[in-house]
């Protein structure tokens, strides 16, 4: 089982005439969608031809399709890459809108008129506009996961603020209200959620091509770290193959009916973030921040990202925000104070609730056995956290129409 993952997600073979199952090849063009519509790039596969670990593949767009090619490009490429596609020359046509013929897109031949000198022309009218790119579709655009009534994502500016140990905390919290609550770590290159819910070194079974969640503590989980193999092994991946492994954790697991998919997002506001708010229907931000002037530096720039986005930020959750001393009870505010209201009414979003800094919240999660199961001085915090989002949630309302013909 776990050689069918690493067929999925490692490396491919680099030996001489190494390719790729041709099974294994259908099932991901069938996956794998046309950025900004829901058709599957199998279904616009006009002609398809494999030459060892090179794949040519010729596509008929949809009309009036305004994506980016070298976006397609990078996406699919990225994608193929674990089966052992070493090389994709993609050939795009793009169907007549109107009765004049468009011009078809040839990667190669891009790439050879971008090398060519550029050459004035006295007697050309000069160009007074530049040209734009197309406009990635909007949060309210996107149709909502056919099993997922809502998608929350828990963000920080920067690491070392605690945001994985809340994102579980918040998870198990909402799922102590009753409600049916998943869980992605969606970190991919530092993936922590295994360890602190006690499944690591556990693989998830494949069904039908689709990951199944594992179970913990009641949650359905899926982590790229439940597939690499061990906790030492690095995930040393760039952009569009994070990006693409983000995209099949998401889309290639068969999650089961959720009001809640908690994602415990990387920290900062790169690649990931971006594919996120561009691919994925979600319906709120979680910041968590300390009281510290520099992380609250970092969590505006996230919360700037999300507004940009059209991602509504549900509010703002500080942590560590004072230490109980153990021994005489004496309260001291370690990284500062009121961080977190300034914070929340700068951005005119409500401060979530306000968690210390303790030993048992550290020790429980390294323990597998989060606070709020193991019911420490730190679960009521949690859980009134937990139902402060609920009203934020609920307030939004059904941001995503929902299409219970998507098949993901």
């Amino acid at each position: 089982m776990f050689d069918r993952i690493k067929d999925l997600f490692a490396p491919a073979p680099t030996e001489k005439g190494s390719v790729p199952d041709d099974q294994l090849l259908d099932q991901m063009l069938n996956l794998q969608m046309l950025p900004e519509t829901t058709a599957s790039i199998a279904s616009l596969i006009t002609q398809r031809e494999r030459v060892g670990q090179t794949l040519n593949l010729t596509i008929k767009l949809p009309a009036g399709y305004k994506g980016e090619p070298q976006i397609l490009h990078d996406e699919l490429a990225a994608a193929l890459e674990p089966l052992g596609i070493q090389e994709l020359n993609l050939h795009l046509i793009t169907q007549k809108v109107s009765g004049e013929p468009q011009p078809t897109y040839n990667p190669e031949q891009a790439k050879a008129e971008q090398k060519l000198p550029v050459v004035t022309d006295a007697s050309a009218p000069v160009q007074t506009s530049t040209p734009t790119r197309p406009v990635p579709p909007k949060q309210t655009e996107l149709k909502a996961h056919p099993r997922i009534r809502h998608i929350i994502v828990v963000a920080s500016g920067k690491g070392g603020v605690g945001k994985s140990t809340t994102a579980v905390n918040l998870a198990l919290a909402l799922l102590k209200t009753g409600a049916k609550v998943g869980m992605l770590d969606a970190d991919i290159y530092g993936p922590s959620i295994p360890t602190m819910l006690g499944i690591a070194g556990k693989t998830p079974l494949i069904e039908n091509d689709q990951f199944v969640p594992l179970s913990a503590h009641g949650l359905a989980v899926l982590s790229i770290g439940n597939l690499t193999g061990d906790d030492n092994t690095p995930i040393v991946w760039r952009g569009p193959k994070a990006t693409g492994a983000l995209m099949q954790l998401f889309g290639q697991t068969n999650w089961p009916e959720l009001d809640y998919l908690v994602i415990d997002m990387p920290p900062g506001t790169g690649d990931i973030q971006l594919t996120l708010a561009q691919r994925i229907p979600v319906s709120g931000a979680v910041i968590v921040t300390t009281p510290q002037h520099i992380a609250l530096l970092d969590a505006q720039k996230g919360i700037e990202l999300f507004n940009k986005v059209n991602i509504p930020v549900l509010g703002v959750i500080e942590n560590m925000a004072l230490h109980v001393c153990s021994e005489c009870g004496h309260i001291d505010e370690i990284f500062g104070a009121g961080g977190g209201e300034k914070l929340g009414a700068q951005y005119h979003v409500p401060l979530l609730g306000k968690l210390p800094l303790t030993r048992s919240i550290r020790i429980n999660a390294d323990t597998g056995n989060p606070s709020v199961v193991a019911g420490d001085d730190a679960a009521p915090l949690y859980q009134q956290i937990a139902l402060n989002v609920i009203k934020a949630v609920e307030k939004l309302g059904e941001v995503h129409a929902r299409d219970d013909r998507r098949i993901f």
